[in-house]
């Protein structure tokens, strides 16, 4: 292993969310649930390896490389992780974007006309579909998975590659703004958004959002 990443435990415990790269279901106009959710796009991966270069250049120290069970989220923690000293991507479902039920793999199009479209802010208790999360739900169990998270990693900086969901609700968990705020993210594929908090303290601190520097000369989606 490079020397610049063997280091001591910090007391400071660090929290790096990367959304994954673009999906080829995002491409396809597809929703990208479990069952339908292919990897990433060719601009996902191009997405992904403009970050490992950026680590590259300018190397951060993790103790820790998560992703989701999603293989869009997976395959951008493959891509980077050379770039972090080769470390082993550990796996949590619950880092899973909001599960679509019977919704997975419907055309974008085609959900208003199978089933209603509604407001999840006005309605947070309501699945989108059979089978599916509430809003409510969940930030529940996405809020619950970063908590055991951090708890398990305290003092030690952990990188975990997700989806702009999950961003949200980490950040109106570890701010304490709630579920329904008066506004709203777009957190771009492959941006960094990072937490911290000093031993002692039971206040987390915003270091960064959406930061997408090594997206420069890309264009923002395929097609586009």
């Amino acid at each position: 292993m490079c020397p610049r990443y063997v280091h001591t435990l910090s007391a400071t415990t660090r929290l790096i969310l990367v959304r994954h790269g673009e999906s080829q279901v995002t491409v396809d106009r597809v929703i990208g649930g479990p069952r339908t959710c292919s990897g990433l796009s060719d601009l996902g991966r191009l997405q992904a390896a403009a970050l490992k270069a950026r680590f590259d250049q300018a190397p951060i120290e993790v103790d820790h490389l998560w992703a989701s069970t999603m293989p869009r989220a997976i395959e951008t923690a493959e891509i980077i992780a050379p770039a972090l000293g080769d470390l082993a991507v550990q796996i949590d479902g619950d880092l899973e974007e909001h599960r679509p039920g019977e919704a997975d793999g419907l055309p974008f199009a085609e959900f208003g006309d199978v089933y209603e479209h509604f407001d999840f802010a006005d309605q947070p208790f309501r699945p989108m579909a059979p089978g599916a999360e509430s809003l409510a739900g969940f930030h529940q169990r996405a809020g619950a998975a970063i908590h055991q998270l951090l708890e398990k990693t305290a003092g030690s900086t952990s990188l975990v590659a997700c989806h702009g969901g999950v961003v949200d609700v980490a950040m109106r968990s570890l701010l304490s703004i709630g579920l329904r705020p008066t506004f709203d993210l777009h957190t771009l594929n492959t941006s960094l958004t990072e937490f911290k908090r000093d031993a002692g303290s039971k206040r987390w601190t915003l270091v960064r959002y959406n930061d997408s520097a090594h997206l420069s000369g890309l264009p923002r989606a395929t097609n586009l």
